[in-house]
């Protein structure tokens, strides 16, 4: 299959889809998984707000999902998964809000799969042709409240917090992912970078993984898991997280 690049973006009719080519984007008419058809003239991106590239059903997360993120953790003998709830979802250029509560947020640099099909208990074969695309993600997470002090049973807050999860800024489908080069930046400095080919458990067993539990849907997403460590944020810092192949998803850092 060929590399298809796609953006989400406002009009006056509400949220709606486009295919990207060279800086012109196509509007998409119908179901973006299945049937629909693109319309033969184009729209500058630059005239466009962009969204979340995917309308998202439900958003799971990967804990510890490469060595390098460990520390002296043992190594999980199954996907680590939690949820994130889909209002912690923000595009690429939008503020993430730090809660006047939050004491150490951090950043997490992540490769994200979308979902294409309707999947249960599928192997690793079905689930490797379940994923539709990829795009870049934040998993934010407040240190405290995941396993600090101050934790709590859940990480509903510490990961599910409002503007928690950036996404974007495109949604590339047809692009091998296995061996993509993540880099994480804050206010320019690297502060993260590995390949996807280092992560513990492969995209494809994270979904079989799921589906025996959870039905997987059109329009779910996965965010894969972050490497090495991670470092604190503030208000006036700007995050960046670059995928080869899929762009970089940029957004600036505020107090609540």
């Amino acid at each position: 299959m060929a590399i298809q690049r796609y953006v989400r973006f406002e009009t006056k009719t509400g949220p709606a889809m486009g295919l990207f080519k060279k800086d012109l984007v196509y509007r998409i008419k119908g179901d973006l998984f299945g049937k629909h058809t693109v319309a033969e003239k184009g729209i500058a991106l630059s005239k466009l707000k962009l969204l979340e590239p995917i309308a998202a059903n439900k958003v799971f997360a990967v804990g510890q999902n490469y060595l390098s993120h460990l520390g002296d953790r043992p190594v999980p003998s199954k996907p680590e998964m939690f949820y994130k709830p889909r209002t912690s979802l923000i595009p690429s250029g939008a503020p993430i809000v730090i809660p006047t509560e939050a004491e150490d947020v951090h950043s997490e640099g992540e490769l994200v799969l979308i979902i294409g099909k309707r999947i249960k208990r599928a192997d690793k074969a079905a689930a490797a042709k379940a994923i539709w695309g990829v795009t870049c993600g934040n998993d934010v997470s407040d240190r405290n409240w995941q396993r600090g002090p101050g934790k709590d049973v859940q990480w509903w807050r510490a990961k599910g917090c409002d503007t928690f999860g950036p996404l974007g800024p495109i949604a590339v489908r047809g692009l091998d992912h296995s061996h993509l080069l993540l880099t994480t930046r804050i206010n320019g400095e690297i502060v993260q970078q590995q390949r996807t080919s280092d992560l513990i458990f492969d995209t494809a067993t994270v979904v079989s993984f799921i589906s025996q539990f959870v039905t997987l849907e059109p329009g779910d997403l996965i965010y894969t898991g972050t490497p090495g460590n991670t470092r604190k944020m503030g208000p006036g810092d700007v995050v960046e997280v670059e995928i080869e192949g899929i762009g970089t998803l940029r957004n600036p850092v505020v107090a609540e």
